[in-house]
């Protein structure tokens, strides 16, 4: 176990490459042994979750060995309760996204699952890394294999929604790496020596100008809202879902949109905490506008995939809110709401998969009565949506739930307002998706080709039945995950109140900087 998250991160990565040298022809091999390698891994993490210890808020099964000494950067990796939650939900997507990818990629199979390994291994990386250089590296290592996933097995539009995403991810990667250099060359006077190690630099930004504090932190807070995505930063998503494959789908909406929340969290608030509580009135006004300007965009929707990507935006600014909000409730919402909407819109990604290899069309208005045809099919998309509206019993209820009670008793956002406005979108994601429900399931079967539409297969019931499972746990007995989580939080909002305090006496007591030769 002390190899635990070395091994997580680069078994997908290194077991991806024997899968360039299966025969191509030899379908059936290459996709079992990429379910086989996502399995193992899925498997390692239960085991680091039943080894995690809930009660420290500290890092666990930490690894720190020199990596880059001319920069002092660190091969540096370590979980908490946070992270631990994100690295099961990526091991969680990855098996299902394969099997999901079993019927419709019909090209370059060997190419396509490995990129697919090398995309989880990337991932865990990125919530493991507490080296800023290391998780830059997993970061940016990242949109490589999206770019091909997008760019080779994506729609008809795949180039210019390949293209957008890349440019708008390395827009904020730009950004991020100028406050990473930066950041370190401000905490070496009072560190010592540069340093890049994430729980180090937290000690010394107190003592960084608040002016300079606030531009480093815009500088890592717009590279992490712009992959949220948060208003007005969201235009690459729905180019990027509609055009990208079903898992492509599926792996962007549960995973990379979480990458910058968990930035959000880990480093603008980690590191600069009192930049956060300055400029929480900015950046919470960007995410109630997103929150209700996704959920109207939704509504007016005529493509199903479109849809979807739209309630992304306006899901991922109610976490934004909690997260800024900044009590106990609202974080721990904020934690579990990521969990929430990457089962429950991940689902509704596969679900718009089957019925677009059925009938190889998205439109809505090309649809009706499937509930008679498809009636399981059809049961299982309505507990997915009312999980996604917030219905009490299910995953997204106990996320909204907390996030709204925290916000509202929130000191940081200064009034129930947020609260209240971003209320509205549990109104207005009822409307789109039941009616969506009700366009697309429900009246009669107008169209002669959706008359002998398959039932959902086997094949298909392998991949919604795991989040059905975690929907429903979630929902029922959200304890599981919330303790995971809960000391983690505390101790982030414990730190928080410690730096206010030294941030305050470090007016009077601050360090003069050493004379330069």
């Amino acid at each position: 176990m002390a190899n635990i998250l070395s091994i997580l991160i680069f078994l997908p990565i290194l077991f991806s490459i024997p899968i360039l040298f299966f025969k191509k022809d030899n379908v059936k091999l290459i996709k079992g042994y990429a379910l086989g390698i996502s399995l193992i891994t899925f498997v390692l993490s239960v085991a680091l979750y039943f080894s995690f210890n809930a009660g420290s808020g500290e890092y666990q099964f930490v690894q720190k060995m020199p990596w880059v000494k001319i920069i002092n950067s660190y091969y540096y990796l370590g979980v908490d309760g946070i992270s631990l939650l994100l690295i099961l939900l990526t091991t969680l997507i990855f098996p299902i996204s394969i099997i999901a990818s079993f019927n419709p990629i019909k090209i370059r199979i060997k190419e396509y699952y490995f990129l697919l390994l090398l995309l989880e291994g990337a991932l865990i990386g990125v919530f493991t890394s507490l080296d800023l250089v290391l998780f830059y590296v997993f970061w940016e290592f990242i949109l490589i294999p999206m770019y091909f996933l997008i760019g080779i097995w994506g729609g008809e539009e795949r180039i210019y929604a390949t293209v957008k995403f890349f440019l708008y991810t390395m827009f904020g990667s730009v950004l991020l790496l100028i406050g990473i250099i930066w950041t370190g060359l401000l905490v070496q006077p009072f560190a010592g020596v540069f340093t890049l190690d994430i729980v180090q630099i937290a000690t010394f930004t107190t003592y960084i100008p608040l002016d300079k504090q606030i531009i480093l932190f815009c500088l890592f807070t717009l590279g992490f809202l712009i992959k949220v995505p948060l208003f007005p930063f969201h235009t690459w998503l729905p180019d990027a879902h509609v055009q990208a494959p079903t898992a492509g789908s599926v792996i962007l909406a549960a995973l990379l949109l979480k990458m910058g929340t968990y930035g959000l969290i880990r480093f603008s608030l980690g590191l600069f905490p009192v930049a956060f509580i300055k400029l929480t009135p900015v950046i919470a006004v960007l995410a109630v506008i997103g929150i209700i300007y996704g959920a109207l965009l939704s509504i007016v929707q005529k493509d199903m995939k479109k849809l979807v990507a739209y309630s992304s935006v306006s899901h991922m600014g109610f976490i934004v809110i909690g997260i800024f909000a900044l009590t106990n409730e609202s974080m721990q919402g904020s934690v579990i709401q990521m969990i929430n909407h990457g089962l429950s819109t991940g689902a509704l990604f596969l679900f718009v998969g089957m019925i677009y290899e059925r009938r190889h069309t998205k439109l809505i208005a090309e649809f009706g009565g499937l509930r008679k045809v498809m009636p399981v099919f059809a049961a299982l998309f309505l507990v997915v949506s009312l999980s996604s509206i917030g219905l009490p019993g299910l995953n997204g209820f106990i996320g909204e739930f907390l996030i709204l009670l925290g916000a509202f008793n929130s000191v940081n956002l200064g009034t129930g307002w947020y609260t209240i406005v971003s209320a509205t979108a549990v109104i207005f994601s009822a409307v789109y998706l039941l009616w969506l429900y009700q366009r697309v399931m429900l009246g009669p079967i107008e169209k002669e080709e959706n008359k002998v539409l398959k039932d959902i297969t086997k094949a298909e019931l392998a991949t919604i039945i795991p989040l059905l499972i975690f929907i429903v746990w979630i929902g029922v007995y959200p304890n599981t995950f919330l303790r995971v989580s809960e000391m983690s939080v505390k101790k982030v909002l414990l730190n928080l109140d410690n730096t206010k305090i030294q941030m305050m006496k470090s007016i009077e007591t601050k360090p003069k900087e050493p004379e330069k030769n």
